[in-house]
């Protein structure tokens, strides 16, 4: 009796969890999500990029988190482009298409670093191409993720079957329904790329450099499918426009009432100047420091960001209602903390090659364990997700994380070999690592769903896109505050990789003395900072969503 009980219990929690989303699932929700599944598939190259720079540019760790600061700034560039989606509602595909064209120069790049990297040293080093590679492609990423989210409103369907407007609370279930899809495509995007990677990388160890070179290119190649993906979506999205109006010209509504349906939000948006001015003064802001020689342009860049962000985010906020607006910055504030903690950077990686001996092969792996047990995270923490605050959430991600933490700090001091000699060589640093990226990675994407749900169904209708926008480029700043610190602490903590000329000879020789303390650090930040965080807002009144 008691089993027929517990199978009744799996089975309507595995209903509500997984079935019930599949159910859900509308033809109109698939345009939206090609173009985040696109950026799902970005991650193809992580890899091959990351043995590049170890192998082929001589690069510190500190350089490639400053980089790592310069590529996450153009998603505070959603800000404006947001607005103009709201503006230009009706032509926002074009944006899709710039973007793509920006995706595709960025893979020409190294797909020329790669094939013929004589003639591109020729014209400027490798190094400089590498930058320019990995400042193109984000821009391109954010301006098609501003569109898709615009997308996702877009695709929940304001009309029934008889062309009468559903009712609220059904168009909100809807609406969750699509942000939790949209983080589904975008994992699910990753998933595919971790098994391609697993096949490709198969036996890479015992490669030649020539062969190893070979399937890099191929794997760049193949990544020229992700903005033909993304262009997909907006072609389908088109399509299925047309064939919505065909179905209500046979209602019999006129076309002035079929463009306001299909073509136009459903309030028109007017310019808001402070957001453009707002954005012009970020964007030169930005250029301007960027260009320079001022040596904390950084710092600057990140202050004046913030400063311009939070201005036009208490623009925005006037919109609301006040409880509304305590939910919402109580929600913005808890989880840019939590997403700006600093991570350990390129060094832990180059360890982790060069002393735990991890290849193309196994990482690759890793890699397919971790998008493909995110994905299940979402499901799994779907009831999670939607029934508990984000307050709630982030204490319960920062305690796994700070535990999760653990084990690699205690193989930097040698758990693995302490483990291996008593279990028979089972439990290595292979299975150790296998089994803390089993843990941690379902609780990837945990934290944005609720806030993106959030906005989809209570910003005001006009200004859907903006709010999406301006509060990613919040949290997104976020990162960029992550990878200061980052930098900040890699240059405290200073660990380097053995880098020889062309001759063979060692000029810089690896260094991993240091990165214990560096791991160590970051667990202790990562713990306090956000239940600091979470402690303090609940102090000012503010609640989360």
């Amino acid at each position: 009796m008691a089993t027929a009980q517990h199978r009744n219990a799996l089975f309507r929690w595995f209903d509500r969890n997984i079935l019930e989303l599949g159910r859900e699932m509308r033809l109109s929700y698939l345009p939206p999500l090609m173009v985040y599944c696109a950026y799902g598939i970005s991650t193809l190259t992580g890899i091959v990029g990351t043995f590049f720079i170890k192998d082929y540019l001589d690069l510190s760790a500190a350089f490639i988190a400053a980089l790592g600061f310069w590529a996450v700034i153009p998603w505070a560039l959603k800000m404006p482009i947001g607005h103009l989606v709201d503006l230009l509602w009706r032509y926002k595909a074009g944006l899709v298409y710039l973007g793509a064209l920006l995706i595709a120069a960025s893979l020409l790049i190294m797909i020329g670093l790669l094939g013929q990297p004589e003639a591109m040293k020729a014209v400027m080093p490798a190094s400089a191409w590498f930058v320019l590679s990995t400042l193109l492609a984000p821009v391109g990423y954010v301006m098609q993720d501003a569109v898709a989210d615009a997308m996702t409103v877009e695709a929940v369907p304001r009309l029934d079957a008889r062309g009468q407007p559903r009712p609220a609370e059904e168009v909100r279930l809807m609406h969750t329904t699509m942000q939790m899809l949209g983080r589904v495509a975008i994992i699910g995007g990753s998933v595919l790329v971790s098994l391609a990677n697993v096949v490709m990388f198969q036996g890479a160890a015992a490669l030649g450099e020539a062969e190893k070179v070979a399937i890099y290119l191929r794997i760049y190649e193949f990544a020229l499918a992700i903005p033909l993906l993304s262009i997909s979506g907006v072609l389908l999205a088109g399509w299925l426009k047309r064939r919505e109006a065909r179905r209500l010209r046979a209602l019999g509504r006129s076309e002035a009432e079929i463009a306001r349906a299909v073509h136009e939000p459903e309030e028109k948006t007017a310019p808001n100047w402070w957001v453009l001015g707002g954005s012009a003064v970020f964007v030169t802001l930005t250029l301007s420091l960027g260009l320079s020689d001022f040596e904390y342009s950084q710092e600057a860049i990140f202050l004046g960001s913030f400063a311009v962000i939070a201005f036009l985010m208490r623009r925005l906020l006037g919109e609301l209602e006040p409880a509304a607006r305590r939910t919402l910055l109580g929600t913005a504030i808890v989880i840019f903390v939590f997403r700006a903690m600093p991570l350990p950077g390129a060094g832990a990686t180059w360890w982790m090659i060069d002393v735990l001996g991890f290849d193309q092969s196994f990482l690759s792996r890793l890699d397919l364990i971790t998008s493909g047990l995110t994905l299940a995270g979402l499901f799994l923490f779907r009831r999670f997700m939607a029934e508990r605050s984000i307050a709630y959430i982030v204490v319960f991600l920062t305690l796994a994380t700070t535990l999760l933490s653990l084990p690699i700090i205690g193989m930097f001091h040698g758990l693995h070999e302490w483990t291996a000699a008593h279990t028979g060589g089972v439990v290595d640093a292979r299975f150790i690592a296998i089994a803390n990226t089993a843990l941690e990675s379902p609780l990837g994407q945990v934290s944005m769903v609720p806030m993106l749900a959030w906005i989809a169904n209570s910003a005001p209708q006009h200004l859907k896109a903006t709010f999406f926008a301006v509060m990613a480029s919040f949290t997104n700043l976020a990162l960029s505050a992550s990878q200061l610190a980052t930098e900040y602490l890699n240059h405290i903590y200073r660990v380097t990789r053995e880098v020889k000329d062309a001759a063979g000879t060692v000029t810089t020789p690896a260094d991993y003395s240091e990165l214990g303390g560096l791991l160590l650090t970051i667990a202790v930040l990562t713990l306090l900072l956000p239940l600091a965080a979470i402690w303090l807002t609940r102090r000012a009144g503010l609640k989360s969503a």
